[in-house]
């Protein structure tokens, strides 16, 4: 019995210390994980700070500029740039309420210094009320760059780290946000309270911003409403707590009111929000660690397929893609009677390392969406008059009929023409009322997915 008593308590040893080097092994590779979240969240951080930087330095030259070349030069950095900036922040792990002016404000320095380049090539110069409102943007640009300023600080000094809003919700986002980045984009988002309104041609102008959203079908639902919908869709059984948040004190103000929902199910946490109007799914986030992918692109497509048939959303085509963090972003388009619509896009997230869905955005789709005319959609050109607006060396290998948004009215109809040329792929739109030339876009592909610049 002695001797018996002896093995067991060495067995319970050995047991317990192996199960403390498993617990140590566990804390270390978790730490691992969110050190490397941390640093990906910090270089998006500092490139957005970058790219910040360089839409103000470049705003501050433009003003001076007497040159058009050198306007058309700066400008399209600006533009591309404030597109930079506006893509990097919307990957941050910051309160989706807390960024939306700041959002819009990059959207609109953009598309005003692209309708800006349109102006100078059609050789119609800057006028004093442009070189105010170029004034006015370095000057709110300025204001950002000192906040981003503060915020780099913080980092600096290791208060606090990004990964830090990523886990927080609810209180403790709040919380954790008074002493991160999202505190310094609050004080630029007050400031531009007395913003003023930008008078262009562009899809992101304040006239078409303020355009009643088409999609949203439904009458105006309760938060209460909204929960039970949330439920429905995620089975009660699977939900172990939900909580709404950020309601919207300003939310009249906002392209799509909806009620903001973090979700626990089980371990896993999840973010939802729901418009006002009809119930619909605006946006989705499932914030977690993506293993390594175990699933070809073709399987993660027909996942995001049938996710969006089972929520009513028929006739969604693939486009285009992205591969990051072992997830993969597809970019579905409506379709109509053969006819491509890009304006109204849904973008679905999918985890390659099981297929889960882990993101989702409708706000395109639920703001464009609409029972358009059958004359809009009828060409009144054929396919080889527009040919005929199209570069003669063009290898054009596919032709088909599209919706495009353009700047100057909501969108166009066109032949979209897609092929190569000098060994790269381009996609060619071409009118098809007018045979005017519409857009020219590059396609990159890589390993990572496919671009269009």
């Amino acid at each position: 019995m002695g001797r018996q008593y002896k093995i067991l308590s060495l067995l319970l040893v050995a047991a317990l210390i192996g199960t403390g080097v498993w617990g140590n092994m566990e804390r270390n590779l978790r730490e691992q994980y969110e050190l490397a979240l941390n640093n990906e969240y910090q270089r998006m951080f500092y490139d957005m700070k970058d790219h910040i930087e360089t839409v103000q330095v470049s705003l501050s030259k433009v003003i001076l500029s007497a040159s058009k070349e050198q306007n058309i030069l700066l400008l399209s950095q600006i533009w591309q740039q404030a597109l930079n900036a506006q893509e990097k922040l919307t990957q941050l792990p910051i309160q989706h309420e807390n960024v939306k002016k700041t959002e819009k404000f990059l959207n609109q320095v953009g598309d005003f210094c692209y309708a800006l380049i349109i102006g100078e090539l059609n050789d119609i110069p800057m006028k004093e009320d442009k070189i105010n409102s170029l004034t006015e943007l370095e000057g709110y640009t300025t204001m950002l760059t000192q906040e981003l300023k503060t915020a780099e600080d913080k980092l600096k000094e290791g208060t606090a780290t990004l990964q830090m809003l990523k886990q927080s919700t609810g209180e403790e986002m709040q919380e954790a946000d008074e002493s991160m980045i999202d505190v310094n984009i609050a004080n630029f988002e007050e400031s531009m309270s007395e913003y003023p309104e930008l008078i262009y041609d562009g899809p992101f102008s304040d006239q078409t911003m303020n355009i009643k959203p088409k999609g949203l079908t439904g009458d105006e639902i309760t938060g209460e409403k909204a929960e039970e919908l949330i439920r429905l869709l995620l089975g009660e059984e699977n939900i172990t707590e939900i909580t709404m948040y950020e309601a919207g004190e300003n939310s009249d103000t906002v392209l799509i009111p909806s009620y903001t929902f973090n979700i626990k199910l089980g371990e896993q946490e999840m973010y939802m929000g729901i418009s006002k109007v009809g119930g619909h799914i605006v946006w989705m986030e499932k914030p977690r660690e993506v293993g390594e992918p175990t699933m070809e692109e073709s399987q993660a497509q027909q996942i995001a397929v049938d996710y969006l048939n089972n929520l009513g959303y028929n006739s969604m085509e693939p486009n285009y893609s992205l591969i990051y963090n072992n997830t993969i972003l597809f970019n579905f388009a409506y379709t109509e009677n053969g006819v491509t619509i890009y304006t109204d896009l849904i973008k679905v997230k999918v985890a390659l390392d099981n297929g889960e869905i882990v993101g989702m955005d409708t706000a395109a789709y639920l703001k464009s969406h609409h029972q358009r005319e059958q004359d809009f959609l009828t060409a009144d050109i054929s396919a080889e008059e527009a040919r005929n607006n199209v570069k003669v060396d063009f290898d054009i290998q596919n032709t088909r009929l599209s919706v495009i948004p353009k700047h100057g009215k909501i969108e166009a109809l066109c032949y979209e023409f897609s092929g190569k040329y000098q060994d790269s792929d381009f996609l060619v739109y071409i009118n098809a009322k007018t045979g005017k030339q519409e857009e020219i876009l590059k396609i990159i592909k890589n390993e990572n997915g496919t671009l269009m610049i």
